[in-house]
């Protein structure tokens, strides 16, 4: 059986939720929402997890989550920051935060030597879809040069919060079950006649229930990194004017990959409810939601206790 690696990108900041959500504590003994995820790996064939987290927490993240994780399965930590840029380009004054998921998966290129998952700490993604990824993951690839990717693409009604509006890669598929296009859609809320998207705050457009998103659920081969290095590149010169708040961001690079033809991406559909901590209000929530998950037997009180 290959080796299988979990990469849990938990440097966000959390601007809309106001606190360090990554490592909170939702589950009935305390468990931040990222150990669900980090359990369902092990359980699905996982040997390996690596956090992407920043410097200035790594003390209180390794005491409060890290140590757990490092008595059952091998560990590496990698840390995103501002300052990772490529010879030739300078951070510019007025940014104050890294660049988003794309850059946080190019920072673990040392740490990842095997096929891998990337997924967000702060979402539940549920045990189904980490079994059906790491079935895809050491599927046999075609070989014919063009990259074997996946992602698991989750129903748009399943995803929403009850308490504003959320951003969503929306999916297209080919027939055969291959990402065609991803389109980054920034509010997505949930009304009462409907789900829809605005792109300028005021006219609001429909969106099917059954739309397929992407909740940064991927799957990868370590050939990424290369495509990434230069795809970061490639965003830092065409983005020069707009650095201050552009992102770097994990759809859009593999959108392009897809464009040009140097990918393929498998979409995975699942019937999972994703859930996730935006909003504080969002709390409440979660919190019911995993403890309905553990009546029903899925997992543990104490999520680490039978190890």
């Amino acid at each position: 059986m290959s080796s299988l690696t979990l990469v849990v990108m938990a440097a966000g900041v959390g601007s809309r939720y106001g606190g360090l959500k990554q490592i909170e504590g939702f589950g009935p003994s305390g468990e931040a929402v990222m150990e669900y995820s980090v359990y369902d790996g092990l359980k699905a064939g996982y040997d390996k997890v690596v956090f992407i987290i920043r410097k200035d927490f790594e003390s209180l993240f390794r005491d409060r989550l890290g140590r757990k994780i490092e008595r059952r399965a091998e560990t590496a930590y990698v840390f995103q920051s501002l300052d990772q840029v490529p010879p030739g380009f300078a951070v510019p004054g007025v940014r104050n935060k890294p660049w988003g998921t794309g850059q946080a998966v190019l920072a673990c290129r040392d740490a990842v030597r095997t096929p891998f998952s990337a997924v967000n700490a702060d979402d539940f993604y549920g045990r189904t879809s980490f079994e059906a990824m790491a079935l895809e993951l050491k599927r046999p690839k075609s070989g014919d040069g063009i990259h074997d990717y996946a992602m698991i693409g989750y129903r748009l009604a399943n995803t929403l919060s009850e308490h504003g509006h959320v951003a969503r890669g929306v999916c297209e598929s080919t027939p055969d079950g291959y990402l065609r296009t991803i389109r980054e859609l920034l509010k997505i809320r949930k009304f009462e006649d409907g789900i829809k998207h605005t792109e300028n705050g005021v006219d609001w457009t429909p969106l099917p229930d059954e739309s397929l998103v992407s909740m940064n659920f991927w799957g990868f081969e370590p050939s990424l990194f290369d495509e990434l290095e230069g795809l970061f590149r490639e965003f830092l010169r065409t983005n020069a004017a707009s650095l201050a708040k552009a992102e770097f961001l994990i759809p859009e690079a593999v959108g392009g990959l897809v464009r040009r033809n140097k990918a393929r991406v498998k979409v995975l559909p699942t019937r999972e409810h994703w859930f996730g901590v935006t909003y504080p209000q969002d709390r409440a929530m979660v919190q019911a939601a995993i403890l309905e998950r553990v009546r029903q037997g899925l997992y543990p009180a104490d999520l680490w206790s039978e190890a």
